[in-house]
Order: C-alpha cells, then structure tokens, then sequence
C-alpha cells in the first residue's frame, strides 16, 4: 500500500464510476485503542469545511471531524516528494482513469492557467482551472483572484497523480494548509525507500479489503475528501469508494500514513489504517 513517486501534469478528465471488485460484508468494525482520549469528533479544518457549506447552492455542508494519534511523528517533510498512484487493478479501488478527489495546502506559484501548491507534507501539486471552477472564501463566493501566493486552500476536482482539475477551490481565510490538522493526526510523509507502517487509528472495518467497493465523483466524494482532509491533510486524496454498507474509503497518495481513511455515510471521519 505504500505509494511512491513520479508527478506528471495532466489536462482535466471526466469523473468516472468505475465499479471494483464487490466484497460483500457485514457492517463489522474493529475499535482500535484511542491514545489520547476520544478519537473522533466534530470539528476539524474549519474553513475547508464552511466552503462545502455553499457549493454554489448545489450542495450541503460537509460534516468533518477531528482526532488524536499515538504517533508523535512530525508532519514536515524531509524532502520534495512527489505522487503515484496505486496502479488500476492493483488493489485500492479500481478505476479506469482520473477520478475525484482533491488536496489541501499553501499556494506557491499563480498563473493564467491555474497554480501550484504544497502539502503539509511538503508535496507539490498542481491545479489546472477551468471556466467551470467555482471559487470560495469560506462560506462566501468569490473569484480567482483571491487565489495568491501564500494561500491556504483546499481544491476538489479530478485528480490524475500530483495534478487535479479544480471543479471548486476553497481559500481558508486564516488557514495553514492543513499542517496543524497531519501533525495532530499523525500523519507520515513520504520518504523513499521507508515502507509504510502497519498501524491504525479510530474504527476500521475488520473485514476491508484493498480494491472492493465502486469508485465514486460528484457531491458524495467531495464531501467524502473534506471530511478527511480535515483530519489527515498532507497527501492527496486520489479516489473515494463507495463501501458495501454505505460508508466511504478515501485514498489518500503520496504519504507513507495513512494510506485509508473510512468516512461515515453521515460523512465524519470514523478511522485510518
């Protein structure tokens, strides 16, 4: 399950819904042991959450959550890293193609075109903009200009690698892209070489496997990468599945923990393996 790295640009991609292999399974979930206190609540990126709340008046506001992580392992990256995704068929949902998602982090570089960004865990991405991207400032409508160098966003689009299409782009007024959300959640960042650890936090399914469930876009998926890009930001979000019994697994790329993070239909952040 550990990804590892070659970043390549792409253009935009239709949202696909590509159907994996179907594990049909109880509603089982194991309680792993909380570190520090209760694991999940409410609250979470604030901002990131808000700018779900218009969504254009197209969508409702994504409920997120917050927790705490055994690991005291630091969030900052000790070099550039890039992204891979998990190939199509190789577990990990499959798909046929680039899928929704999306990334949190602080601009780096604008354009007429789009800009560039960092992760909490340092990861370069880029973001192509297209005449269809909406724009928020929190909760409220905005333009791209109040995209700059030194902004804290988080963008939903389709994600193909280290690049996403941006269909809505939410400037976190006060925001830190995310880093003190990975640092208190435990995030690992990628380090070549360093296999991912086997450990988990909150509730997991015990019976998940990598690859079942049917990849979904759209409004479910979008709230689906908020809610655990407001726990566990410092990678990208590069597919969101849809479970047997209704719940989510978003994947997350280019982070060495965690590589799953299960998200309620009700879409708060339940646990991360």
């Amino acid at each position: 399950m550990n990804d590892h790295d070659t970043t390549g640009r792409s253009t935009a991609g239709s949202d696909p819904a590509t159907t994996a292999a179907q594990a049909h399974r109880p509603s089982a979930w194991r309680s792993l042991p909380k570190k520090k206190g209760t694991w999940i609540v409410a609250a979470g990126m604030t901002c990131a959450v808000a700018g779900l709340g218009v969504f254009s008046a197209s969508t409702s506001s994504a409920a997120s959550a917050s927790g705490t992580s055994a690991s005291g392992t630091s969030a900052a990256a000790t070099s550039t890293p890039t992204a891979t995704p998990t190939a199509p068929g190789s577990g990990g949902g499959a798909r046929s193609g680039p899928t929704a998602g999306g990334s949190t982090g602080i601009v780096d570089t604008t354009s007429a075109s789009g800009f560039t960004f960092a992760t909490a865990t340092g990861v370069k991405v880029t973001v192509d903009e297209t005449a269809g991207t909406a724009y928020l400032r929190g909760t409220h409508p905005t333009s791209a200009s109040a995209v700059h160098k030194g902004s804290s966003v988080l963008v939903l689009g389709t994600v193909d690698t280290a690049t996403i299409t941006a269909t809505r782009v939410v400037v976190q007024p006060g925001g830190d892209g995310g880093a003190a959300a990975a640092k208190k959640s435990g995030v690992i960042p990628f380090q070549q070489g360093t296999p991912s650890p086997t450990k988990s936090d909150g509730k997991v399914p015990s019976d998940y496997t990598e690859g079942e469930g049917t990849v979904v876009s759209g409004t479910a998926a979008d709230k689906a990468t908020t809610a655990a890009q407001s726990v566990f930001a410092g990678g990208i979000v590069d597919r969101v599945v849809k479970l047997a019994d209704g719940e989510y697994e978003v994947h997350n790329i280019s982070i060495n923990w965690p590589h799953h993070v299960f998200v309620s239909k009700s879409f708060k952040v339940l646990g991360a393996e």
